[in-house]
């Protein structure tokens, strides 16, 4: 599977692409009416552009071998810094985390590339950086979709809450 695509990471130059890729997810999943994509894609594109160059967006893409001017899929981490905290795993304490957390978001594919593997291949390469990186966390919100996915690579359900007033 790997021997099809190369990763390679993210850059200034991608930051149309991932903002596609990013609307079109949400868009998916039912999540954005008709009239908000383009303001949506927008969005994504300015802020993309300002955590690239600040280093709190680290991304990269799946490209096919044979095709190498196609982006297949791409999936990054938006780094988060948070105070220190005990590190656990399970009921195990591991000493006291450092407070370096990223989530891990933009999970795409396109159509035509699906079911070849890319999505894997991209978390396991976020996971092996994270590794690389020494986080004290990595996160992401799954879709239904995902989740198969994901539990296969080790994620877990959390006891995570999300305020839901006005």
């Amino acid at each position: 599977m790997s021997e099809r695509f190369t990763i390679r990471q993210a850059s200034l130059a991608d930051v149309d692409a991932i903002a596609e890729h990013r609307a079109r997810m949400f868009d998916e999943m039912g999540q954005v009416p008709p009239e908000t994509f383009d303001a949506l894609r927008a969005k994504s594109r300015e802020r993309l552009r300002d955590f690239l160059e600040r280093g709190e967006y680290v991304g990269w893409l799946a490209l096919p071998r044979e095709h190498p001017a196609i982006i297949a899929g791409g999936a990054g981490v938006q780094l988060r810094e948070v105070l220190p905290h005990p590190l656990s795993r399970g009921n195990q304490w591991n000493g006291l985390a450092e407070g370096r957390h990223a989530i891990i978001i933009n999970v795409f594919t396109e159509p035509e590339w699906r079911h070849q593997g890319v999505a894997m291949l991209l978390l396991e390469r976020i996971i092996q950086w994270a590794r690389a990186e020494r986080l004290d966390r990595l996160v992401l919100h799954a879709s239904e979709a995902g989740r198969p996915l994901y539990e296969r690579l080790g994620f877990v359900g959390t006891s995570e809450m999300r305020f839901a007033g006005d």
